[in-house]
């Protein structure tokens, strides 16, 4: 079987077992330009769902371009329409800025964790105002095994039991759910799947991200042992979804709305709205 039939199939098998969407739904896939996303729109495409795409450009210098281009190409390509949403409209200052201003602030944060926390924000947002009904992203099988291990040294075991193709258990009239087709799928398979289609993908890192830390670690880690277990990843995330269901485990908290911006938040105050609160507050 050829890589695009593997990855075909593992995603519709993923979407049919947890029933992640109908064909009813409206997807609104979050395109970043890299190769996760770009297989998840043409893949959700090609199955015969109704998607539209969502691209955000956080202005981080010619990297944001090259990615712009690839999707505005990619969008092209598939007839799907794509809504382009400008930070600096947004939020007044490119990613790089907001970096700099928040880790001034607090400077034990690191770049992606304050990327995540404001795109996760606006994308519910967005996806909110346009009417979907779901949202899916690109997150992969390796992304999976590393957030749980992350989970797992940091001490968050609570929050393994929000982990999923769908993220979290919780549904609120303001938050659009976050799915992952993906799931199953591998970081190897999906950079062969568009390589082998040729389709227009940005295979360079943000250059705003971390090379070291815990994440890059327990990459290294799962490499290795690998080694040892070539299906490591594909059970170790099996087991886990296996525990879920058997326990019914529930996530901790209630959804309430932020106190500045009105949006889904678990406490008075939102995760985005909190980061910058920071730069609010005196030296």
């Amino acid at each position: 079987m050829d890589i695009a039939k593997i990855v075909e199939k593992k995603v519709q098998e993923t979407i049919d077992k947890y029933g992640l969407f109908t064909k009813k739904d409206k997807i609104l896939v979050a395109l970043s330009g890299g190769k996760d996303s770009v297989t998840v729109l043409y893949v959700l495409k090609k199955l015969g769902y109704e998607v539209d795409a969502f691209y955000l450009d956080l202005h981080i210098g010619d990297w944001s371009k090259k990615n712009l281009i690839a999707v505005q190409e990619l969008c092209k390509l598939l007839a799907v329409k794509l809504t382009v949403v400008d930070i600096r409209a947004e939020l007044g200052s490119s990613m790089c800025f907001i970096h700099k201003g928040i880790k001034s602030k607090k400077p034990n944060l690191s770049n992606c964790l304050i990327c995540g926390v404001i795109k996760r924000s606006l994308l519910n947002k967005k996806a909110r105002e346009l009417g979907a009904t779901k949202i899916a992203t690109g997150h992969n099988l390796d992304d999976e095994v590393e957030v749980y291990f992350m989970n797992l040294f940091k001490y968050n075991s609570d929050l393994l039991w929000g982990m999923g193709p769908q993220n979290g258990v919780t549904r609120d009239k303001k938050f659009v759910p976050r799915i992952k087709p993906l799931y199953f799928v591998t970081n190897k398979e999906t950079k062969e799947f568009t390589q082998e289609l040729k389709l227009p993908v940005v295979y360079e890192k943000c250059p705003c991200s971390s090379t070291s830390g815990i994440r890059n670690d327990i990459r290294k880690m799962v490499q290795e042992l690998e080694k040892e277990n070539p299906n490591l990843k594909k059970e170790l995330i099996e087991k886990l979804q296996e525990k879920i269901k058997n326990k019914n485990f529930k996530v901790s908290g209630k959804i309430t709305y932020c106190e500045k911006c009105g949006e889904p938040a678990r406490g008075k105050i939102c995760k985005s709205c909190d980061l910058f609160s920071s730069l609010c507050k005196s030296e």
